[in-house]
C-alpha cells in the first residue's frame, strides 16, 4: 500500500463516510504470564457511541500514513497458507466475519501464544467493510463497478497499573492518599496490523501492513512470530546502512555538496513513484546510477555493487527512509540545521588555510538568541 491508498481508508474509518461499516469488535485480555483472561465479540450496531468512539480512536492510530516507517507492509511466505499458519489464521477470521468463534479464538490465542511481550495488554479487532466507488469511462460512478474491500484491523494495546496518588474527596472536603491497583488500557496501540492490504484499490490476501508506535523499535516478535513474515530493517537502520555504503564508497571525497546532491536525488525518486502502489527502493544499480550522474569518479562507483552487498545483502531500502528532510552540521560544539529550500545557502571553504563553513545571507538582519542583529 502506498500514501494514497492508506489514506482513502483512513479518510473513510468513519460512519460519516457514508462506504464504511465497522460491524464487530473482537476484544481480548493477555496478562504477563501469556494467557488469555478474556476474549468477546460485540456488535458495533448495538454498542453504547462513547464506547464506539474510543475504540475507533484506537484503531485509527494504526492507519498511519507515515508509510515504509511506522505502517510497513509485508509479504506473506508460501508457507503462511498452511492450516494453522498465521495467513491462514488471519483469513479464516476474515472470512468468518467473526461469526466463528473457533476462528477468533484460534486469532487471540495465535497472538497470546508468540508475541514476545512480558507486560499485561489488550488486543482490540474490528472487522470493517468498505465500498470502493469506481467510476466508468464517462467519469460517472457506475454501481455496478463497485467492491467491497473487507478487512480486519487490529490494535495490540499495553496495559498498566494507575498510579498512587492524591485526589479530593469530596465526601471530606479533604485531599487524600489514592492507591489504585486497576489495569488501565491505553488508547495508544504499541503494534498493530491491517489484513488484508488495499493494493491498487483491491484486496490483497497475500500482504499484511504491520504497525509500530516507535518506527524505529518496531517488534521483530509481532512480524515474525505473529505475522509470519521476515522481518526488513527499520526505517533508522536502512539509513544507518546507507550511510554506510556512501562512506566506504566515496570516502575521503565525501563533502557538503554531494551529500546534498545524493540526497536531492533521492527525493526526486521518492516524488517520481509517489503515487505507485509499490513502494521506491535505492538499490546497488540505481546508487551506481545516482554517484555516475553527479560525477563520482568510475573507480568510486564500481566500489558500489560489492560494498553493497556486505551491507545490505539482496536487500533493497526504501528511498523515503533515506531522505534527510534537513541537514544538520556539527562540528566540536557546534550544531547548524538547515531546511532544505536553505540548502544552497551554504558552503565549505578554505580561508587564509582554515577550512571553514560559509552561510550565505540574503537579509542582512540576522537575530542571534531572538535578538536582532544587522549585519555590516
Amino acid at each position: 500500500m502506498n500514501k494514497k491508498e492508506v489514506s482513502e481508508i483512513r479518510k473513510n474509518f468513519s460512519d460519516k463516510s457514508g462506504f464504511f461499516i465497522m460491524e464487530k469488535i473482537l476484544t481480548a485480555f493477555v496478562d504477563g504470564e501469556k494467557n488469555v483472561r478474556c476474549n468477546n465479540v460485540n456488535s458495533c450496531l448495538t454498542m453504547p457511541s462513547e464506547e464506539y468512539e474510543i475504540y475507533c480512536e484506537t484503531l485509527k492510530k494504526v492507519l498511519s500514513t507515515n508509510v515504509g516507517k511506522a505502517f510497513v507492509e509485508y509479504e506473506f511466505p508460501n508457507e503462511a497458507y498452511e492450516d494453522g499458519k498465521p495467513q491462514d489464521i488471519l483469513y479464516k477470521l476474515l472470512k468468518s466475519e467473526m461469526k466463528d468463534s473457533q476462528a477468533c479464538e484460534d486469532f487471540i490465542n495465535h497472538i497470546a501464544n508468540n508475541f514476545n511481550y512480558s507486560a499485561p495488554y489488550a488486543v482490540i479487532t474490528a472487522y470493517c467493510c468498505y465500498t470502493v466507488r469506481r467510476k466508468n469511462r464517462n467519469d460517472d460512478f457506475n454501481d455496478d463497478d463497485d467492491e467491497i474491500y473487507r478487512y480486519i484491523l487490529t490494535a495490540v494495546c499495553p496495559a498498566e497499573p494507575c498510579k498512587d496518588g492524591f485526589a479530593f474527596d469530596s465526601d471530606e472536603n479533604n485531599i487524600i492518599r489514592r492507591f489504585n491497583t486497576d489495569l488501565i488500557i491505553s488508547k495508544s496501540a504499541t503494534d498493530g496490523f491491517l489484513y488484508p492490504v488495499f493494493s491498487n484499490r483491491s484486496t490483497d490476501v497475500n500482504h499484511v501492513m504491520y504497525y509500530s508506535k516507535k518506527a524505529s523499535d518496531p517488534s521483530i516478535s509481532m512480524i515474525e512470530d505473529v505475522l509470519g513474515c521476515t522481518f526488513v530493517m527499520s526505517a533508522d537502520d536502512e539509513k544507518a546502512s546507507f550511510q554506510r555504503i556512501l562512506k566506504n564508497v566515496v570516502g575521503d571525497d565525501l563533502d557538503y555538496m554531494l551529500i546534498q546532491t545524493v540526497n536531492e536525488k533521492i527525493k526526486e525518486v521518492v516524488d517520481e513513484n509517489k503515487n505507485e502502489t509499490d513502494r521506491a527502493v535505492i538499490d546497488n544499480t540505481r546508487l551506481e546510477t545516482i554517484l555516475t550522474d553527479i560525477g563520482v569518479p568510475k573507480e568510486r562507483v564500481d566500489m558500489v555493487a560489492p560494498v553493497y552487498a556486505k551491507v545490505c545483502g539482496d536487500a533493497t531500502l526504501t528511498a523515503s527512509n533515506l531522505v534527510e528532510p534537513k541537514t544538520v552540521v556539527s562540528s566540536a560544539g557546534i550544531t547548524v540545521n538547515i531546511k532544505q529550500e536553505a540548502s544552497d545557502k551554504i558552503r565549505t571553504s578554505v580561508i587564509d588555510g582554515r577550512r571553514c563553513l560559509l552561510i550565505d545571507i540574503d537579509d542582512p538582519t540576522i537575530e542571534i538568541n531572538g535578538l536582532p542583529v544587522t549585519l555590516d
